[in-house]
């Protein structure tokens, strides 16, 4: 038997939810150690297309100045991987796809290269 998935809405523009605000204290401590050297929440909107734009969860300076995107999923609905698709072709920043491991998993955070 499925089971039917609802749409919770999203949160407020500006605002984390509690996966991205988890993932945020991860960059802080990345930060603090010297592995990345900025990070800014929903930093980049970025044009795919008319009318149509991608906004990464964070903008990152990598330690080596490359700047990244992060897009943070505790799961991936196929519009959000074709636009992180189609952005990583049109622009020369890192995408990363970043999702959250389950306690039962170790905790910690999987990492996908676009």
């Amino acid at each position: 038997m499925k089971t039917a998935m609802y749409a919770l809405g999203r949160l407020k523009a500006g605002t984390m939810n509690k996966t991205e605000a988890a993932y945020d204290q991860h960059l802080a401590l990345l930060q603090h150690a010297g592995q990345i050297l900025w990070r800014r929440f929903e930093g980049l909107k970025l044009r795919l297309a008319d009318n149509t734009f991608y906004t990464p969860d964070f903008a990152v300076m990598a330690a080596d100045g490359v700047i990244e995107c992060h897009e943070v999923k505790g799961y991936w609905q196929d519009d959000a991987r074709a636009k992180i698709k189609i952005a990583a072709a049109q622009y020369p920043f890192r995408f990363l796809a970043v999702i959250a491991r389950t306690q039962k998993q170790g905790g910690g955070w999987d990492m996908e290269i676009f």
